[in-house]
């Protein structure tokens, strides 16, 4: 089991803002080319958001499932990984003074990375979790996110992670 931390300096709200933007996952999640909210309900339980992982001239599309959701606090994913089996995502969010404390936690679910999981993998999610909470922390500490679909008016969050009232 892989579990990385970091701390971003901005509240727990503007990092929901971009864990609820499907379409923001390409600039922080590591290996991902393109991302699109699916069904338009990402984050809630069951939805999904589709992604493309390129390499060289091959490309694969997957789909990442929002498994748990519990706004303002934890979004748990299930990434779909096609015959390589499926990889369990749990974030949590929380409140570090003002600032906000994200903690990842990885570790694969089914097909061959679970049977072979181990050490080694854990040390290579260590330093992909690395890279990826510090992207993460780029773009939330950003002033805006660019191409993204969410900021302020209808659509943006309170602090809990929840709708904001009157946007």
């Amino acid at each position: 089991m892989a579990v990385r931390h970091q701390l971003i300096r901005k509240p727990p709200a503007e990092v929901w803002s971009v864990l609820r933007d499907g379409s923001l996952y390409t600039r922080w999640v590591i290996g991902t080319d393109d991302s699109w909210n699916r069904d338009g309900r990402w984050p809630a339980e069951g939805s999904e958001i589709g992604y493309v992982v390129k390499f060289g001239p091959l490309e694969y599309r997957g789909r990442t499932v929002s498994r748990v959701f519990e706004p303002g606090h934890r979004l748990e994913l299930e990434s779909m990984g096609g015959k390589s089996g499926s990889v369990r995502i749990a974030i949590t969010v929380q409140p570090w003074g003002e600032d906000t404390l994200v903690i990842v936690d990885e570790h694969p679910l089914s097909g061959p990375a679970a049977r072979w999981h181990n050490s080694v993998l854990d040390a290579a999610l260590q330093l992909r979790h690395r890279a990826m909470l510090s992207r993460l922390a780029r773009v939330v500490e950003s002033e805006r996110h660019e191409g993204s679909d969410s900021g302020a008016g209808p659509g943006s969050y309170a602090e809990d992670g929840g709708p904001r009232v009157g946007a």
